[in-house]
């Protein structure tokens, strides 16, 4: 079976094909105005061929934790499962169960490490792939990460400094702008 992406004039990763066989890529970029179909490298066919071969047989549903796990938004099922459970997932605007499943065209919303992935499935797998071929598997719709400066941590101490003296508490407060003691933001007055 040929599948989208993997014909490279006439050759398919795994063997020859007919000539007659075209892709829906190439008449894509035939209709794109280029006129001859571009050539596709190797690696990107072999990805795509791994993509549909981790794909579900003939219509089987996937849970969204496996499919959020599979193109690599969580590191374990398990994370993605607690992510659902947390109420850190949504399928088309709906808080969903692990178990809920995901099909081509739904927009998944993922909170996680204090970012929010915003993706549309393009494509169903089950099993996880690499980094490259899980990205052919949705659209990335997120708004941009913040900058690392913006995020820098207040008063960190040097490891094995020990415990901090009286003055080192009250400069690290001062940098919290925490008032002396009470925990409170310091006000604005002083």
């Amino acid at each position: 079976m040929v599948s989208e992406g993997m014909v490279s004039e006439g050759i398919v990763s795994e063997g020859i094909v007919s000539e007659g066989m075209v892709s829906k890529a190439d008449e894509d970029e035939t209709e794109r105005g280029s006129g001859a179909p571009q050539a596709v490298d190797p690696a990107v066919a072999a990805a795509v061929a791994a993509a549909e071969a981790a794909g579900p047989a003939n219509g089987e549903p996937v849970r969204v934790d496996s499919w959020i796990w599979a193109v690599r938004l969580i590191k374990t099922r398990s994370l993605g499962a607690t992510a659902c459970k947390g109420g850190h997932v949504r399928v088309n605007g709906q808080n969903v169960k692990p178990s809920h499943t995901v099909r081509v065209g739904d927009e998944v919303r993922l909170r996680h490490e204090g970012r929010e992935r915003i993706v549309i499935v393009k494509r169903l797998i089950r099993k996880r792939v690499g980094a490259p071929v899980a990205v052919q598997c949705y659209v990335d719709n997120s708004p941009p990460p913040p900058p690392r400066e913006a995020v820098a941590p207040i008063g960190i101490r040097d490891r094995g400094t020990g415990r901090p003296t009286k003055r080192d508490r009250r400069e690290l407060e001062r940098l919290r702008g925490l008032a002396e003691g009470s925990g409170k933001p310091r006000p604005s007055g002083r």
